[in-house]
């Protein structure tokens, strides 16, 4: 007789444990762990409470916009022009102590809309939809480093391997179309500092993780099958390939990625049929391709991302996030924002109108944010002066659009200099736990296991802000 392979230590305990009572206790943990991964994990659930938005695009500013050149003027800074003063703070970073100078914005603001929101003059499309948008000025973040104040912008932890909030609304909402991924992402080429930790699924379960589409080349690799193999021959493999992994789940229920495996295989079937037709943004109109950019190089990579996000939540993914970066001005800062100004104001603007054109504004929340905002002074660097911001986190500016929120208003403001939140200034947790209640969840109730104890996205509770909800 062949020997029996040796127990592994889990295996071991579960064996110790085999009373008539253990036995039927595992028994139905089995049953019902290989009926999880029967079932469709990403279906369709209501939240916790009724809400206009039912799906967020996230237009992530990776970098750091800043606040006093794009939303927030401050014409205090243009009396302390090239004043210079010294902060001892022997506890600061090299950015926030020694000779500082004030600088102003180089840029004129307008009001735009019928809001008169303040607006940077080189947002020429956006200020066409200004009265759809919420500017909030009062957010504060906790970090002046890119990769943590990203990974707590994104994760609400700043030090990264928690759920991202794409992840936590899939979880709690699952997703409309099930040939597709609940949550997507839309990065550039370069992935933004701290990598794709920016969008994993953390501690849940792997269904809820963000599926990335490149940049460049084919959006998602051995998407069709290779010569010969047709869908037939797909689905007998699956089917045998499932067969084999549910036995295997009967006798391991506590491997939770087996199931999460045995689901992703199926939807990468299920995505070979739907997702060629959606990425080929050729059958949108000449008209449509035009609004968001496509014809002009410095607009068409983003345009084309934002029109895919489009695409895709209208096709019922639940969360897309769109990356582009550049922001970084700590140097030059007229010449480095004007050029990203430029190159992220058509196709934003473009989506905001194609939404509302198609009715699907009200239910989209749309999202605009970096990881942190930008001092209203400068350090020397390299023996100059070269007119840039740098790392602020205790106040910046983001914007909102659809899904619920008030239009055409500001809410918040910093002080006089723009360095700090003063008016409704809110931490990250706060404006995470009120995204989450604008698409019907409620952040103490959006919870897992995990670690000993149940875990939210906003860490420790948080605040709704009462201001950003219409």
């Amino acid at each position: 007789m062949r020997a029996s392979a040796p127990l592994s230590r889990r295996e071991t305990l579960y064996g110790l444990g085999a009373s008539l009572g253990a036995v039927a206790f595992s028994g139905l943990l089995a049953s019902d762990r290989a009926r999880a991964a029967a079932a469709r994990p990403l279906a369709p659930k209501s939240g916790h409470f009724n809400s206009k938005a039912k799906a967020c695009i996230l237009l992530y500013m990776a970098g750091g916009p800043s606040h006093i050149d794009t939303f927030d003027p401050k014409p205090k800074l243009d009396e302390l022009h090239m004043q210079k003063f010294v902060r001892k703070d022997k506890f600061a970073s090299a950015m926030a102590s020694g000779e500082r100078y004030f600088v102003k914005s180089p840029f004129r603001f307008r009001k735009a809309g019928e809001a008169g929101i303040d607006m940077c003059e080189h947002w020429e499309h956006l200020a066409g939809v200004a009265d759809e948008l919420c500017i909030y000025r009062g957010c504060q973040a906790e970090s002046i480093n890119h990769p943590t104040a990203n990974y707590h912008m994104n994760t609400g932890n700043r030090f990264g391997g928690d759920p991202a909030i794409g992840s936590w609304v899939t979880y709690g909402l699952g997703t409309e179309n099930q040939d597709l991924p609940g949550y997507i992402v839309l990065p550039e080429v370069a992935y933004p500092q701290g990598g794709a930790a920016n969008w994993s699924n953390g501690f849940l379960p792997p269904y809820y993780q963000g599926t990335t589409l490149r940049a460049s080349g084919s959006p998602i690799l051995d998407l069709n099958p290779p010569p010969g193999v047709t869908r037939g021959h797909q689905r007998r493999n699956l089917d045998l390939l499932a067969k084999l992994n549910e036995r295997h789940l009967v006798r391991h229920p506590d491997h939770s990625e087996l199931a999460a495996r045995m689901e992703n295989y199926e939807l990468a079937f299920r995505m070979q049929m739907q997702v060629p037709g959606i990425l080929d943004i050729s059958q949108e109109s000449a008209a449509v391709q035009q609004l968001y950019g496509l014809d002009d190089p410095r607009t068409a990579e983003l345009g084309r991302r934002c029109l895919l996000a489009r695409r895709l939540v209208e096709q019922g993914v639940r969360f897309v996030q769109v990356y582009t970066a550049g922001w970084d001005s700590h140097d030059y800062i007229e010449r480095a924002h004007s050029q990203r100004i430029r190159a992220v104001d058509r196709p934003i603007a473009a989506l905001i109108r194609d939404l509302k054109s198609r009715g699907m504004l009200d239910e989209t929340l749309i999202v605009w944010t970096g990881e942190f905002g930008r001092s209203p002074d400068n350090g020397k660097r390299g023996g100059g002066e070269r007119l840039g911001r740098d790392h602020n986190a205790k106040g910046m500016a983001m914007f909102l659009a659809g899904g619920g929120v008030p239009r055409g208003e500001v809410v918040g403001a910093t002080d006089e200099i723009g360095e700090k939140a003063v008016d409704v200034a809110h931490p990250i947790r706060d404006v995470h736990v009120t995204l989450l209640k604008l698409l019907g969840l409620d952040d103490n109730k959006l919870t897992y296991f995990h670690g000993g104890r149940f875990k939210q996205l906003s860490q420790t509770g948080g605040e709704v802000i009462d201001e950003l909800i219409a």
